[in-house]
């Protein structure tokens, strides 16, 4: 009973933008079909995760899936991973742009199930890996769906969620927490994610694009692990890339940000370098101590806003790379150069 009963509070959490979406809405196609959908997941600590406990405790996720109208036969399909805020108005912006391009998505809602509202400004209500595990469920749902096609799925993800999209392309944690491993995410979509955390084996990864978007003006997270990350990947022969734009800051893709908004109690760890050690702990590198998000590295405040350049050069790649990917039929974009792309 207690499980129904926290199924049905997951659900219910998700009615009011169910009831909004079926209403008829500018941007929203009006032959697009909306699903809500339970994912079963776990909720592991990062040192559960990293040593292979996969026995934590279980939790119920939702997941608003939309699909477009389409008679192209079994669609391609994005799952989305939101950040620390919890899922916005700013994942629906890419859901809308997704679903014009004839791709449906799946918006995972990795904290209502939990009993969490946001984690910014206390970051350990939830480990930094257990969205990894929320996004492998989430391809094994979406490649059971008749009408999706599971060799074409791509993961997105947003700060936090970022993070998870980022390292679910690791072979290792794959094969500790992918059901189904046959399957894979077809391209890793990355935007302002915190690449300072060295895990063991991180580059062994899959062979799929992996696409990293930053603002070269974050407070929240830095971007420089981010360069030295892709250039280790880029060094192991892995098509990872990473994007700068000049002057944006954390989440850039946001409309509603454009008055920017500081964030004074924001746990901010852009200063800290991090990696695994023994027994699947956490080390901060400098002290070689197991990291607390008391360390001396680690800071309060930062600051979020909309850069409307950065979010259009970010749209059309992110278009241009799905195209490709997911082998639309409608043709790319033209790349925007001022974007500087490390190779």
């Amino acid at each position: 009973m207690r499980v129904q009963r926290d199924t049905l509070r997951t659900l219910l959490a998700w009615a009011a933008p169910l009831l909004m979406a079926l209403v008829p809405q500018p941007g929203i196609g009006q032959g697009t079909r909306i699903e809500l959908h339970t994912i079963q997941s776990v909720t592991l600590t990062d040192q559960e995760f990293l040593t292979g406990r996969g026995e934590g405790a279980p939790v119920t996720l939702a997941g608003e899936l939309r699909i477009p109208g389409s008679e192209a036969g079994r669609l391609p399909a994005v799952v989305l991973l939101h950040g620390s805020s919890g899922a916005s108005g700013r994942e629906d912006g890419w859901v809308r742009m997704l679903n014009d391009m004839g791709v449906a998505t799946l918006l995972v809602d990795s904290f209502t199930g939990r009993g969490i509202v946001n984690t910014v400004n206390d970051q350990s209500r939830l480990g930094r890996l257990a969205m990894i595990i929320d996004a492998y469920r989430a391809l094994e749902l979406l490649a059971r769906h008749p009408g999706l096609d599971s060799s074409r799925i791509a993961v997105m993800g947003f700060s936090r969620g970022g993070q998870a999209a980022l390292h679910s392309s690791m072979r290792r944690f794959r094969r500790m927490y992918l059901a189904a491993p046959g399957l894979e995410f077809a391209a890793h979509i990355v935007l302002y994610s915190p690449c300072n955390m060295r895990y063991r084996a991180d580059e062994d990864v899959v062979d799929t694009p992996i696409r990293i978007f930053q603002g070269g003006t974050d407070d929240f997270v830095a971007v420089a692990p981010c360069r030295e990350y892709v250039e280790r990947l880029r060094g192991a022969g892995k098509d990872a890339r990473l994007t700068e734009y000049a002057g944006a800051g954390h989440i850039f893709d946001y409309a509603a940000l454009k008055t920017p908004l500081r964030l004074p109690h924001a746990q901010v760890m852009k200063r800290c370098r991090l990696e695994e050690g023994e027994d699947g702990l956490i080390i901060n590198s400098e002290t070689r101590q197991p990291f607390s998000y008391g360390d001396a590295c680690a800071d309060l405040g930062a600051t979020v806003a909309y850069d409307a350049a950065a979010h259009r050069e970010a749209q059309a790649a992110v278009r241009a790379l799905v195209t490709r990917v997911l082998a639309l039929e409608r043709g790319r974009p033209p790349a925007n150069p001022a974007a500087r792309e490390t190779r």
